[in-house]
């Protein structure tokens, strides 16, 4: 159900904790593309269009945030940081945190629990068309990432993929295996992980050792898995 300026103007200002001077992007970061509509200016009207710039701005402000918080660590610590809090499924968790899924123009069929870090995004985008850098920079670092997560306990987790998974698949008593197959490429011999669930095939993933491809087939498959985790 279409949401009220009004409504949307109270969510924004409850949760987020500023005052929407125009609506209209907000409107559309909350538009699901399962129910665009045509428009003559802009064709299908849904929030992909402000996902795309959303997901950019969030990588900015998360960069300049670890890089002042974090003085002494390398590129590549930062950079790892940095996919840790903007992966999809970090995304999706802050997203129904945010209470975004019941804000939502979404299909009968779609259910409030659909992952909607993609919307999240948009919403980004939306703050930052409404409110320029610095106001999106300290709402995206105080009322969402400050407030929903331990940013210490984010730079701790563990990067083991395959040791999170096989965690996971005890705890929820499933069973995960790996098969492995070998790749010829010219000179260079890569390897296949395909990591399966209960005998089901959930992703596979090329690396240059075999660690390197169950752990690249482990990451995938917790990225997609979601909500299930």
């Amino acid at each position: 159900m279409e949401k009220s300026d009004k409504e949307i103007k109270r969510y924004f200002k409850n949760i987020f904790g500023f005052r929407v001077r125009n609506v209209e992007p907000f409107r559309i970061a909350l538009i699901h593309k399962s129910v665009s509509s045509n428009d003559s200016v802009c064709g299908r009207l849904n929030n992909e269009r402000l996902e795309y710039l959303g997901d950019a701005i969030l990588g900015s402000v998360i960069a300049d945030f670890l890089y002042h918080k974090y003085p002494l660590e390398s590129e590549g610590v930062l950079t790892r940081m940095r996919s840790k809090l903007v992966n999809r499924n970090r995304l999706n968790n802050l997203a129904r945190k945010l209470g975004l899924p019941e804000m939502m123009r979404m299909d009968n069929h779609i259910t409030s629990n659909t992952p909607n870090g993609n919307a999240l995004e948009a919403v980004v985008g939306a703050i930052y068309i409404d409110q320029g850098f610095k106001k999106t920079y300290d709402i995206v670092i105080r009322n969402i990432f400050l407030t929903f997560l331990d940013m210490d306990e984010v730079y701790a987790e563990d990067d083991d993929y395959k040791s999170r998974i096989l965690i996971w698949a005890q705890h929820h008593r499933h069973k995960v295996s790996f098969a492995i197959e070998h790749e010829d490429k010219g000179r260079d011999r890569l390897y296949r992980a395909v990591l399966s669930i209960d005998g089901k095939e959930r992703a596979q993933a090329l690396g240059q050792s075999v660690k390197k491809a169950e752990q690249a087939a482990a990451e995938k498959a917790l990225a997609a898995m979601g909500t299930e985790q």
